[in-house]
């Protein structure tokens, strides 16, 4: 039975969340920290492959850690905490106040989803020396 990419994306969405709220249920400090900022890359990681499930695992790495770097840098405007001051939503995807050690656990996030999403396809793509060979002709 073969599941279909978009079902496995959204599955991994939702494994990530439960992992960020236990992680912030169960931890403090900068552990609890720098673990939702690698989850959140994650996340945007399976959201990405959630709407391009065609594309390859560095492109779906790369852009999410390109968005979770925007949003970072983003911070440094003022713009997110005027709108987390308001909104729980924007708070939670956008965050408040920059915080330059983030950028780099970001990278640790889309890492770690790439080496699990390259994992997952080539277990998913059958390999070409495992496909039946045609009989020889006598």
């Amino acid at each position: 039975m073969r599941v279909s990419p978009r079902v496995v994306a959204a599955g991994a969405a939702a494994v990530t969340v439960a992992a960020g709220l236990g992680v912030r249920a169960a931890g403090d400090g900068a552990f609890a920290k720098y673990a939702g900022s690698a989850l959140y890359t994650v996340l945007l990681c399976a959201l990405v492959a959630l709407c391009a499930p065609r594309a390859r695992p560095v492109a779906v790495a790369g852009t999410a850690l390109a968005l979770s770097w925007a949003v970072e840098l983003l911070q440094l405007t003022g713009v997110p905490a005027g709108l987390s001051a308001h909104s729980t939503a924007a708070r939670l995807v956008l965050g408040s106040t920059f915080n330059a050690p983030d950028l780099f656990w970001y990278a640790v996030g889309a890492a770690a989803a790439w080496g699990v999403h390259a994992g997952a396809r080539r277990l998913a793509t059958p390999s070409s020396s495992a496909a039946p060979r045609p009989a020889a002709s006598r």
